[in-house]
């Protein structure tokens, strides 16, 4: 009976962590909202305890930020920190993909094109179906490095970074981008194994994101 017990509560945990961490992402909740328990409580329909639980558990994420002893807040946003998260991310998957790629073997490049095309499948559908299978090819990208803790770090960074990737999301010239192509082209220097042109369109995908996001920050 003990354990039946604590496999729900781990259960609802999760589920609570899931569906406020979707929400801090795209925007549902928005940056700096206070988080408070009894809210959330009726909104999720759980107890108290896995939603302060899980809230602590997107705090070790840093999507949200305690503000004294008992309460919550969606992390803030600002143009200094999403620099940062840019900055970071470029230099470590940077990092990562060459890894990658001086590991290549067919399994991986038979997962990436897999990864990628589940993505383009994806397009369209609900929100988080596609943001999964955007993380899941990105992440595809850097998984044959073999290095684990790199790996999780440009995953979290990733998390961090979708915040923001969807506040520029609603501009015009954001709009008129190729993603599809920017991908497609990501992933053919991969498996082609051109390291340096792979990083470098990868870098650049990033980068024009962050360079439109910094600009609609400064108006």
């Amino acid at each position: 009976m003990a354990t039946e017990t604590a496999t729900k509560e781990s259960s609802a945990t999760r589920g609570a962590y899931l569906k406020l961490r979707e929400m801090i992402l795209t925007g549902e909740i928005e940056p700096g909202f206070k988080l408070k328990i009894e809210q959330l409580r009726r909104l999720l329909e759980l107890g108290s305890s896995p939603v302060r639980e899980a809230l602590s558990l997107l705090t070790s994420d840093k999507l949200v930020e305690r503000i004294d002893q008992r309460g919550f807040r969606a992390a803030p946003v600002s143009k200094e920190n999403f620099e940062e998260i840019l900055m970071l991310r470029c230099t470590l998957e940077d990092m990562a993909l060459r890894a990658s790629i001086a590991n290549a073997d067919a399994p991986w490049e038979e997962r990436l094109i897999l990864k990628h095309y589940h993505m383009n499948k994806a397009r369209g559908h609900d929100v988080a179906v596609f943001e999964a299978a955007h993380k899941a090819f990105h992440m595809a990208l850097l998984d044959q490095s073999g290095l684990p803790m790199l790996e999780g770090y440009c995953s979290q960074l990733y998390d961090l970074n979708i915040r923001y990737r969807y506040l520029a999301a609603g501009g015009e010239s954001y709009q008129k981008r190729s993603i599809e192509t920017e991908h497609q082209e990501i992933m053919n220097a991969a498996i082609g194994k051109n390291t340096d042109s792979a990083c470098e369109l990868l870098l650049s995908h990033y980068r024009r994101t962050g360079e439109y996001l910094s600009s609609q920050m400064d108006t």
